[in-house]
């Protein structure tokens, strides 16, 4: 595409139409006249003597030159296709489908771990992590699951990363049940990422718990994810041993004793990932960074020029300016209309006839025959 400054030309060859009516005239042969066609007029003597009126044409056959020019002009830049195009906005060269799968069992709801100095849950943590980490996936095209005993798609694969961060943050505990659906968590993200690039699948699920809800067993899943080539980098959320206040005094307890580590283990081994344990906001976090490591972003985006086309505009106004030339064509004396034909004047009575050739004289009154 060429152009100048910010209006440029799709089809900019169409200017080479704009000698197509000299040419034609040029080198097409002119109608013959026939003879027989001339007509006398009368009246031509009276509009010959008005030389102001002959004048009067002169110039609005140039008037009509120009105009019917004009019209041509209009219409090859609109078949030049003309287009406003604007700022350069960035698109990613290349970058990975990336599913995120969050746990929403009950167990989540666990306060063992510090957010800001004070005891939080488990999910919260998650959030304000994850949120981090999403923010720096610029060029990926990033999804969410949440699962808790059902698995469902949140947001689907995007490039819009502000809004996967803003559902992940009104994503609630229970929301789909108590219990965890691991495997279910797994298939429903390979069905979703089988038909994109296969390079570029990537499942990063986040639980603190072992499967015991749904259909798919995690290993057969995690199987499936290997045939269909998705990575996958599991992570086990929950504190180490700490102590509590019981009813019957100060216990020590193992929060995170339900976590599954092994198969969450086998199945990042599987399908080439890799295991990560977060006992704290600390450890979280600087997992999401070893992940960012391993799956860097897209590089350097290319632009995208946006575009509006504007060939309806020339084409609109020689439209209306072939109507109003057709129009002044009708009116008579402007730009070829026809001039209306003065009715000729009536002949003078002839004289009758008399026998003999001799005119009757009038008679006089007051005087003898």
């Amino acid at each position: 595409m060429t152009g100048f400054g910010a209006i440029q030309f799709q089809w900019l060859w169409a200017f080479a139409l704009l000698p197509l009516p000299l040419l034609v005239r040029w080198l097409v042969p002119a109608a013959k006249r026939g003879r027989a066609g001339a007509l006398r007029v009368p009246f031509f003597a009276e509009i010959s003597r008005d030389g102001a009126a002959a004048g009067g044409l002169r110039r609005r056959d140039w008037l009509k030159l120009l105009t019917m020019s004009l019209i041509w002009l209009l219409l090859v830049t609109a078949a030049a296709r003309p287009a406003y195009v604007g700022k350069p906005v960035p698109i990613p060269v290349s970058g990975r489908d990336l599913m995120m799968a969050i746990d929403l069992s009950g167990s989540m709801g666990r306060q063992d771990f510090s957010f800001n100095d004070q005891a939080t849950n488990r999910l919260v943590v998650v959030k304000a992590v994850a949120d981090d980490f999403i923010s720096r996936r610029k060029g990926d095209r990033v999804g969410l699951i949440l699962f808790s005993s059902r698995a469902y798609v949140q947001t689907p694969l995007t490039f819009d990363r502000t809004v996967v961060r803003e559902l992940l943050d009104e994503a609630e505990i229970g929301l789909t049940g108590q219990e965890t659906a691991i495997g279910d968590a797994i298939g429903l993200a390979v069905k979703t990422l089988k038909d994109r690039p296969v390079d570029e699948r990537v499942l990063v699920l986040l639980t603190d718990g072992a499967n015991n809800s749904g259909a798919l067993q995690p290993l057969q899943a995690a199987k499936l994810a290997a045939q269909e080539h998705v990575k996958i980098y599991t992570i086990g959320v929950g504190a180490d041993q700490m102590a509590v206040d019981t009813a019957f005094g100060r216990q020590i307890v193992n929060p995170a004793e339900d976590l599954d580590e092994e198969t969450l283990s086998k199945i990042a081994e599987m399908t080439g990932g890799r295991y990560f344990r977060a006992r704290d906001i600390e450890g979280l976090a600087k997992i999401y960074q070893e992940i960012d490591a391993m799956e860097p972003v897209s590089g350097e985006p290319l632009y995208l020029h946006p575009s509006v086309t504007l060939f309806q505009w020339p084409l609109g106004a020689a439209l209306v300016l072939s109507f109003g030339l057709g129009t002044l064509m009708l009116v008579p004396n402007t730009f070829g209309g026809r001039i209306p034909v003065p009715a000729p004047a009536p002949a003078p009575p002839a004289a009758p006839a008399v026998e003999g050739g001799e005119v009757p004289r009038p008679r006089k009154e007051g005087f003898a025959a």
